[in-house]
């Protein structure tokens, strides 16, 4: 079981390099580089954590299955992403290149943040969400993004975790029945 969740982590964390590579070179590809400000800065660093952090709580809960199901809607959250944005080829407002549309960072920030909606429950996803909402508000004052592509983003990031991620059934009650040499047994136990 602990092997599975090392191959889980390695899949989560390689994918999340991998494709956060793919939007920094995306966002240079011009021949004068835009003058990167605070709030994109802390845009782009949200992308990174919090896919990664909701992963590792995860890990740290043992929800094994939340695991896999998070890596599931990730990969489809990238996948039609990077699908869309390859083949629509809308530019940029700052006329940077020709990947605007979906947004990138908000598809994978509402990804985490609607995978720890619905599957812990909404208060624990009000911090995700509003970190996602941030980056969301962060590409369109970098001029990387217009309404169009955060919402589209938004859409798609959501919209996976609904193929995928079930609500997080936690064992309160169990019931048990033991029969031993004749005597009978039944125990209830109860968790806080």
């Amino acid at each position: 079981m602990l092997q599975h969740l090392k191959v889980n982590f390695t899949a989560v964390l390689i994918l999340s390099l991998y494709f956060t590579s793919n939007y920094t070179q995306a966002q240079d590809t011009s021949e004068t580089k835009p003058k990167i400000g605070t709030t994109q800065t802390i845009g782009d660093v949200i992308l990174v954590t919090l896919p990664i952090a909701t992963f590792g709580a995860t890990l740290i809960k043992g929800d094994t299955k939340g695991a896999w199901q998070f890596t599931k809607s990730f990969i489809l959250t990238e996948a039609v992403t990077y699908g869309l944005k390859t083949s629509i080829n809308k530019p940029r407002p700052d006329l940077s290149n020709d990947n605007s549309f979906p947004s990138g960072h908000t598809s994978t920030a509402f990804h985490s943040a609607g995978f720890i909606h619905l599957r812990y429950g909404f208060k624990y996803s009000i911090p995700a969400y509003a970190l996602a909402g941030f980056t969301a508000a962060s590409r369109i004052d970098s001029k990387k993004h217009d309404i169009l592509d955060v919402v589209a983003g938004a859409a798609i990031g959501l919209g996976s975790n609904l193929l995928f991620t079930t609500e997080y059934q936690q064992q309160h009650m169990k019931l048990s029945y033991s029969n031993f040499e004749g005597n009978h047994q039944v125990g209830f136990t109860y968790k806080f």
